[in-house]
């Protein structure tokens, strides 16, 4: 196991455990976390734990056209249902995603520590949300870090059915005419799959991240 201090840089993710864990230690900075993005590492852990580095393999992307938009969600979106916006409340999107319950999970991994550092990423510019509304009340969205080429998606919560597949496809098809490259889901669900993710070699996503110059 790689432990870091605040000084060193991240190991290769080729050197990352079975699981995907690249490193442990080191803390949340600016500095840190535009590095870990850029080399294809994310932080994942819960509070009560070791801050945790992943670049897991393999690699859950979507290819924005490649998002799968079924009969009955088209008729959702058709119906204009939900009002969907960018970038207008980041923070309540974060704390809505921290308390969402899921499946197989006790407790939340987006704690005060992770709000705080990807608040600062989003007051750079770095970290971006989809908001999605219905009656002037936030019902989902999702958030994730910018790198001008992949958005490196976070998490997402609904509180109305077909909300966060709303943000969701609405981020898809905003990449895609952006000319993005990946919309970046990084581990396996069912989900996921069902929108059109699907998993890719690491070293492919990494060949994809390293051959555009990340926009920070």
């Amino acid at each position: 196991m790689f432990f870091l201090t605040n000084d060193m840089r991240f190991p290769p993710v080729e050197s990352a455990s079975e699981d995907g864990i690249v490193a442990v230690g080191g803390n949340l900075s600016i500095k840190r976390l535009k590095e870990a993005y850029r080399e294809g590492i994310f932080p994942w852990y819960d509070e009560n734990s070791l801050l945790l580095w992943w670049s897991p393999d393999p690699r859950m992307v979507l290819p924005p056209s490649k998002v799968k938009i079924s009969k009955s969600m088209r008729n959702v979106l058709n119906k204009g249902i939900f009002k969907v916006t960018y970038n207008t409340n980041f923070k309540d999107v974060i704390k809505n995603c921290a308390k969402i319950e899921r499946p197989g999970e006790n407790g939340t991994w987006i704690h005060t520590e992770i709000i705080e550092a990807y608040t600062k990423l989003h007051s750079l510019g770095i970290a971006k949300s989809v908001e999605v509304w219905h009656n002037n009340e936030l019902v989902g969205g999702l958030y994730g870090v910018d790198l001008g080429h992949i958005f490196c998606g976070e998490s997402m919560f609904s509180k109305m059915s077909n909300a966060s597949k709303t943000a969701f496809i609405f981020l898809a098809r905003k990449l895609e005419r952006e000319n993005y490259q990946l919309l970046d889901c990084q581990l396996y669900t069912n989900h996921l799959y069902t929108l059109g993710a699907r998993e890719i070699p690491r070293k492919k996503f990494i060949d994809i991240l390293k051959k555009t110059k990340p926009a920070f």
